[in-house]
């Protein structure tokens, strides 16, 4: 975009600057002093001289000051046909107050009497040169040295004395200090007012970088002064414009005040960042004297940058405002406005859209953008890259503010008030919003990479379905759809609410994920009928380091320290992952840190006692009322303790009728035990005895423990160790139920004190 605004600076004061100068001061010398001089000629030589006249001098005044003067070496005039022939001929004009020094020299000159056309027969060349010191002195005199002058040349040329139109087909050429120029044919309509060069128009521009413009055709009006060019085409090496017609609106002291260009009008750049613009007109303001005030884009105003990163603007209209020596210091740009990015490469995976209904850009050094501003509601558009899927995220606030690098490049939108973020999944069954609203919001971007990340503050809010999220900021990188909340950052959904240090939100899988302090509480509950562990309608809480919930709240995996307990039922691992709607759990162990659940159930007399049941996994699901362990499974109360490879824990249904209530309603205190089923090593061991086998089954209600596999044995201090196919122990008294059969007998070893 910057090398787009200062060639198009460029182009407009070569084209409208030079083209008024050259081609209006041709116009003006037509109109002005050829056409009275040149009637004038035959009055002043009288048409009675029939032979050679040598030396011939021919002026005219007014008021003590020469108007113009016509020299020639001499004039013949022919009987037949009433022609009248001029040689070596030098015509000079001061204008009415010697303001000029105008001068028209060619070899040979002919003047038709009849027809009144005075017809050139060879080369003319025209100087045209201001004299401001004329009007100082009471008579013209040459001034000391020409400055500047306006030269023009050409063959062919007839003028008609009784229309005073002047026409030729040669070849006209033109040079000023700043350019150069020709065309082929010229014609001067007197009633109208007009000079047309009627084709080929070639001005050369000399410049540090040379510049050729090509017209179709020129057309010169009087009233009001005005220059048109048909098809105008400007071309150097790095850079090309083209319009349909370019019309330059000037002053009466002949300067531009103006300049048109409409139709299809298109400005090329080359080079390693080539650019190009389109608008259906331009129109261009000059300040008297001083360059150009502002030019006015209009119509499917298009432009568009090439490079590592691509760029486009497309707007209804655009006003660019300058300073000084034509230096441009800001667009003005309005009827919705477009910017758009698109990335190339293979890692391309996004493009960046920015609109609103008007955008101001700031321009430093008239060369590259340094800030823009949004008027209107403005919106950031992040769209997968052309031709792949993706996500849409659409970023609206009450006003935007853009940042650019010294190159010209996007780097930064800050956007103020009601900021709202908009993330879109298509899917089959259409469009799945996902909103984020704050008091603020930052966009982030970089060359090639587009939009590296959305920061928004203060109040974020953030919906999608039944889930919502709360914090003081959040950052969003679309490149992984990741939006990281922190701040006091809460999520919630559906009965579930987490709190953390730092919450992440996968913006397009839904996913969570909580590091920091965890907690979350699941509420909303329903009693379970024939539920145990996890029956209660009171809240499930759980806290742990680290928690991650995969696109849907009601199944969670939390890690490190964590602990979940209802009322008082407890279990705690390094790892739990935990499904609401079942109410079930899995739960693993990490390194030496082992899964450990809390439990009730009931000592040598009956009275209810604390379980501690430990293990490298568990996995439970409350309709079953079962508690599956496994590995180094460990389950020990006050007077008891059994260890195996793996075990089952069932326990009784919540009963809440048989717990006090609260307002109400039902507290449910701790799962009870029902039975266990060790398998795998197992050994039982009470105070005074212990026992050993492949399985174990103890049912709680009567305190039986059964052993069987290995063989089963017991080891009792006072009576010794006792083996059989199974072996039944009582918690409540000593007595011990041995069986065995032909192939294993029951066996009893008996210690004998001595």
């Amino acid at each position: 975009m910057p090398l787009t605004i200062s060639h198009l600076r460029r182009w407009f004061a070569v084209a409208a600057v030079l083209l008024c100068l050259v081609v209006a001061g041709t116009y003006f010398y037509a109109k002005h002093r050829i056409e009275n001089a040149l009637k004038r000629v035959p009055e002043k030589m009288g048409l009675e001289v029939q032979q050679s006249a040598h030396g011939v001098t021919i002026s005219k005044s007014e008021q003590g000051r020469t108007l113009f003067k016509l020299q020639a070496s001499n004039a013949v005039q022919f009987k037949e046909g009433g022609r009248t022939e001029f040689h070596d001929v030098a015509i000079t004009l001061y204008g009415p107050d010697s303001s000029r020094f105008d001068q028209v020299y060619g070899q040979d000159f002919e003047y038709d009497q009849q027809s009144g056309d005075i017809i050139s027969k060879g080369e003319v060349s025209i100087d045209l040169q201001a004299n401001p010191q004329g009007t100082l002195n009471p008579d013209q005199a040459p001034p000391k040295e020409l400055k500047n002058p306006i030269h023009l040349k050409t063959a062919g040329l007839v003028f008609n004395q009784k229309t005073g139109n002047a026409q030729t087909a040669e070849e006209v050429d033109f040079s000023v200090p700043q350019a150069r120029g020709s065309a082929i044919g010229a014609e001067y309509i007197a009633n109208q007012g007009t000079l047309t060069l009627k084709s080929q128009v070639k001005i050369v521009v000399n410049d540090p970088t040379p510049s050729t413009i090509l017209a179709q055709q020129a057309i010169l009006l009087k009233g009001p002064r005005q220059i048109l060019l048909r098809n105008p085409r400007m071309e150097n090496a790095q850079q090309q414009a083209q319009a349909d017609d370019l019309t330059l609106f000037l002053r009466p002291d002949n300067t531009l005040d103006h300049a048109v260009a409409t139709g299809d009008v298109i400005m090329n750049s080359n080079g390693d960042h080539a650019a190009s613009v389109s608008a259906l007109k331009v129109e261009m303001i000059m300040k008297p004297r001083t360059g150009i005030d502002h030019a006015v884009f209009s119509g499917d105003v298009h432009l568009k940058t090439e490079g590592p990163q691509p760029a486009e603007i497309l707007t209804g209209r655009a006003i660019l405002s300058f300073a000084g020596k034509n230096v441009l210091t800001k667009i003005h740009a309005e009827q919705q406005v477009r910017l758009q990015q698109e990335q190339t490469g293979s890692g391309a995976s996004q493009n960046t859209e920015v609109t609103a209904p008007v955008m101001d850009f700031f321009v430093a050094g008239g060369h590259h953008l340094t800030s823009a501003a949004t008027i209107g509601p403005p919106q950031i558009s992040i769209l997968p890259a052309t031709g792949k899927p993706g996500m849409e995220t659409r970023a609206t606030a009450d006003k935007f503010t853009a940042k650019f690098d010294s190159l010209g490049q996007l780097v930064s939108v800050h956007g103020e008030a009601n900021a709202r973020v908009v993330t879109t999944t298509q899917d089959k069954a259409g469009s799945n919003d996902r909103v984020s609203t704050s008091d603020s919001i930052d966009a982030f971007f970089q060359p090639g990479a587009g939009a590296t990340a959305l920061v928004q503050q203060g109040h974020f809010a953030y919906t999608d379905g039944s889930q919502r999220a709360f914090a003081d900021h959040a950052r969003y990188t679309p490149a992984d759809q990741i939006a990281v909340l922190t701040g006091s950052p809460r999520i919630v959904d559906a009965g579930m609410a987490t709190t953390a240090r730092t919450i992440r939100l996968n913006r397009a899988t839904g996913d969570g994920f909580a590091q920091g302090d965890v907690k979350t509480t699941y509420s909303d509950l329903k009693p379970h009928p024939g539920g145990a562990l996890l029956a209660s309608s009171d809240p499930v809480h759980v806290t742990a380091k680290n928690m991650t919930a995969h696109n849907n709240s009601a199944t969670a995996t939390y890690t490190g320290n964590v602990r979940l307990w209802q009322n008082a039922n407890i279990v705690e691992a390094p790892s739990i992952q935990f499904q609401k709607n079942d109410r079930s759990l899995i739960a693993d162990s990490t390194g030496g840190q082992k899964v450990s659940t809390i439990l009730v159930g009931t000592d040598k007399s009956g009275k209810p006692t604390v379980v501690t049941v430990t293990a490298n996994h568990l996995t439970y699901r409350d309709s079953e009322r079962k508690a599956h362990f496994e590995g180094s499974v460990i389950a020990s109360s006050s007077d008891m303790t059994i260890t195996s490879s793996q075990m089952d824990v069932f326990l009784n249904p919540a009963n809440p009728s048989q717990h006090s209530q609260v307002v109400g309603s039902p507290v449910i205190g701790p799962a009870s035990l029902e039975k266990i089923i060790a398998t795998g090593a197992v050994v039982a061991t009470e105070p005074n005895r212990r026992g050993t086998g492949e399985t174990l089954v103890y049912t709680a209600a009567d305190g039986k423990f059964v052993l069987t596999g290995g063989p089963p044995s017991i080891f009792d201090a006072e009576h010794g160790k006792i083996t059989g196919v199974s072996l039944t122990l009582y918690r409540r008294d000593a007595k011990v139920v041995v069986e065995g059969d032909s192939s294993s007998p029951a066996v009893t070893q008996t210690r004998v004190v001595r």
